[in-house]
């Protein structure tokens, strides 16, 4: 499937969805406090996306409950919203999808609650700053592939591994589009496969385990774990090909 070319002005539409994205994380990552529970910081980011005249798009994509994943200490990616009430010395994963007007945004971040453990601290350091060292990397012409390369020997010279079998994504007018983009090179040959171009809008996300890179998904069926039953961390930004390089549209 031909990945999407988008014009400057979708560009711009999917900028405002990821603005409201951008702006939700850092609504949350103030609210992230020793007592809060994960479902009151759930209905905290529908409440504010729906105030900015947009709509949580994970809620009831693929059948998923709520409006945010709020992936606590173990849980990687796609925590469900529980009763659970933060406590000092977790760390929570948050990633959030916005719709507005027909187009998409997607972003996640990983905080720390109160004072948290230097494994912890490097845990989350890992898959941020993996994150921004992929986006600096991206140039047009090179393949995604040579990307997701780039996001394993990130991650693996911090002494972490990629989470397994799940990936980063196009993102446009579907809240999942061409092409998935693993956090591990996918073979030997990262010279091989499609081209970044000008106009391509995608999410990079590391996903970060600590010695295992096998997925469990527990009892709910959406948390995702690592094999080793250790911490993790996620992060996650949509960034649009511009004039060669790419540029982050989930920023506040």
């Amino acid at each position: 499937m031909a990945i999407a070319l988008r014009q400057p002005k979708e560009i711009e539409k999917l900028r405002a969805a990821n603005k409201i994205v951008g702006s939700t994380l850092e609504l949350l990552r103030q609210k992230t406090k020793a007592g809060v529970s994960l479902k009151e910081l759930d209905t905290m980011a529908e409440e504010y996306i729906h105030s900015q005249g947009a709509r949580p798009s994970f809620k009831g994509l693929y059948g998923f409950p709520n409006s945010l994943c709020t992936s606590l200490n173990q849980v990687i990616i796609h925590g469900i919203p529980t009763e659970y009430k933060l406590q000092e010395g977790d760390i929570i994963g948050y990633d959030i999808g916005v719709e507005l007007d027909g187009w998409f945004g997607d972003a996640a971040i990983t905080v720390p609650v109160g004072v948290v453990s230097a494994k912890d601290n490097e845990l989350i350091a890992c898959a941020k700053d993996t994150l921004y060292e992929a986006i600096a990397a991206i140039k047009v012409g090179m393949r995604f592939k040579e990307l997701s390369q780039i996001l394993e020997n990130s991650i693996v010279s911090r002494g972490f591994v990629p989470l397994h079998s799940f990936c980063g994504h196009g993102i446009g007018r579907k809240p999942h589009e061409e092409p998935e983009i693993p956090n591990y090179l996918e073979g030997k040959d990262a010279k091989g496969g499609q081209k970044i171009k000008n106009g391509m809008v995608f999410c990079i996300e590391p996903m970060i385990c600590q010695k295992d890179s096998k997925p469990l998904i527990l009892e709910n069926k959406w948390d995702v774990v690592s094999a080793d039953g250790l911490r993790g961390s996620h992060y996650e930004h949509t960034v649009a090909i511009v004039n060669g390089k790419a540029e982050i549209l989930s920023l506040a």
